[in-house]
């Protein structure tokens, strides 16, 4: 990529994304389900056949006994096939409730799912709790051990087969996967034997992380730390990306208050919401390699991202883009100034005053009519963004007064982002279709917004890793024996810290690509 004559790649998508094959594993008891690690293959490049309903629905029969029943409460009730053994149906998803759920009602994840699993999609772990205060999975050396066993080993090799010999041209991996306890240890395994399997293939690292946090958790807290730093470290060693997602203000023992949305109002405290912002964020830093029309891999944007050893990434976007009636998009850009207009979504502090090595940059939903400025002619432009003649262009001028010289990937998507129920009601100044309104809207829900969204290889991420760093130093280790006796040496603390320095000065100063 050095030798790249154009500093800056654009596009304009107007298809939906499509969506990846999704495999879970979850730490089931009680009959309960939380979400806690996942692993998408990436198949964005399909023949155009007419798509299913729901992609997850792809042959399943729901009148198939042996797959499972559908009960009278509405739950489809999987019958798991652990290595041909059998065990005991639980739930695991649901159909289309009739009515809207409220913060309440929800506890976990399955409380607002809409879409039938796919008996393959999931992976139980039986031995574990995913609430409560014993038997739960919490610690790095705990998720590792978890996929050393055999039977989970060839379970979860068995399910990801299944799906990728659907695959037309298998791009790689996503997976998803909580850092701040066992299912990180869960997600760097999963990401290990991925790597041996596949080779050549891209894997891209979500690690995710809970909100707002207390001093007064002493445990908690430490093992958070403590596994963030080991899933950050072995996930980056066998992945081609990873980005932390956290709407958090930091990843080390200092609680920060948690970030803050100009035209979005949610609490922190409720996954529900915290959710629901990750995936918007989500759904669309992750368009440029997820359409057929994208000439944009995963293995290339990895790549232009992750140079001279930055496999870690920091995200950040605007939800939702604040257009406003009667605006144009230069108009709204030119409104950020010089400020960097994202708010960070990777616990990695404030990104003003930092340096981007590289980025990748998406802008969806804005109509096409006001991709550009409806000058009167003879009106001198306002800037030289009113100027561009495209979305593409102005898109692109615009990344380049903010980062100049910085190797830059632009993508427009006209199709905005959902957010109909299940979709918590957080856009209290926007109207239906989610445009930004002075004062409270009368009428209909928010029905879709635009969302501006980045990827960026920032040198924020030196101070975050040192500081990670610095807060394992001053662990008295004695004190956590219950972490270490999980499957961790002393040993493996020493390299661990000095894997995260050698990943910090990476992103001390140094050159961007272009340079």
């Amino acid at each position: 990529m050095a030798g790249e004559a154009h500093h800056t790649q654009r596009g304009t998508l107007s298809q939906e994304p499509l969506s990846p094959r999704l495999s879970e594993c979850r730490g089931l008891r009680l009959g309960e389900q939380k979400g806690g690690y996942a692993v998408w293959p990436a198949n964005s490049r399909r023949t155009k056949q007419p798509l299913p309903l729901n992609c997850l629905e792809l042959n399943v029969d729901f009148s198939d006994p042996s797959q499972g029943v559908l009960s009278s409460d509405g739950v489809w009730r999987v019958k798991s096939i652990p290595n041909g053994k059998g065990s005991s149906p639980l739930p695991t998803a649901t159909t289309p409730k009739p009515l809207i759920p409220t913060e309440a009602s929800i506890r976990v994840w399955s409380d607002f799912l809409r879409v039938h699993l796919h008996p393959r999609s999931i992976c139980m772990i039986q031995k574990y709790n995913h609430d409560g205060e014993a038997g739960r999975l919490e610690a790095f050396g705990q998720g590792e051990s978890v996929l050393k066993e055999p039977k989970y080993q060839e379970e979860l090799e068995d399910r990801l087969h299944f799906y990728v010999e659907e695959c037309d041209y298998l791009q790689g991996f996503q997976i998803l996967c909580d850092l701040h306890d066992g299912f990180s240890g869960v997600g760097a395994k999963a990401a290990e034997l991925l790597q041996d399997e596949y080779s050549g293939r891209g894997i891209i690292t979500w690690g995710l992380l809970p909100g707002p946090y207390h001093r007064g958790e002493a445990q908690r807290n430490i093992y958070r730390l403590l596994n963030t730093a080991f899933g950050l470290v072995h996930l980056t060693a066998h992945s081609s990306l990873v980005c932390p997602l956290s709407l958090g203000g930091s990843l080390g023992l200092r609680p920060e208050p948690p970030v803050s949305f100009p035209y979005l109002h949610y609490d922190a405290t409720l996954p529900f919401h915290c959710s629901a912002i990750l995936a918007t964020a989500l759904d669309t830093v992750t368009v440029p390699y997820r359409l057929c029309s994208s000439p944009v891999s995963m293995v290339h944007l990895a790549d232009m991202l992750s140079f001279c050893g930055k496999k870690v990434v920091t995200a950040g976007a605007i939800i939702p883009f604040p257009l406003a009636p009667g605006q144009s998009l230069p108009d709204s850009l030119m409104q950020f100034g010089g400020a960097t207009p994202w708010t960070p979504l990777s616990a990695c502090g404030e990104p003003s005053g930092t340096r981007c090595f590289a980025q990748s940059v998406v802008l969806r939903g804005i109509d096409r009519a006001c991709h550009t400025s409806q000058l009167t002619p003879g009106t001198p432009p306002p800037s030289a963004l009113h100027a561009c003649t495209t979305g593409e262009e102005i898109l692109a001028q615009y990344l380049q007064q903010q980062q100049p010289g910085v190797m830059s990937s632009s993508h427009l998507l006209l199709t905005p982002c959902r957010v109909a129920p299940p979709y918590p009601h957080l856009f209290s100044s926007c109207s239906p279709p989610g445009m930004v309104l002075d004062g409270s809207p009368k009428g209909a829900a928010v029905e879709s917004i635009p969302v501006f969204g980045a990827l960026c290889s920032s040198s924020s991420l030196h101070q975050t890793l040192e500081a990670l760093a610095r807060d394992l130093t001053k662990l008295d280790l004695r004190r956590w024996a219950s972490f270490m006796d999980a499957g961790v040496e002393h040993d493996d603390v020493a390299e661990l810290l000095q894997e995260l320095q050698s990943l910090a000065q990476c992103y001390q100063g140094g050159d961007s690509l272009v340079d």
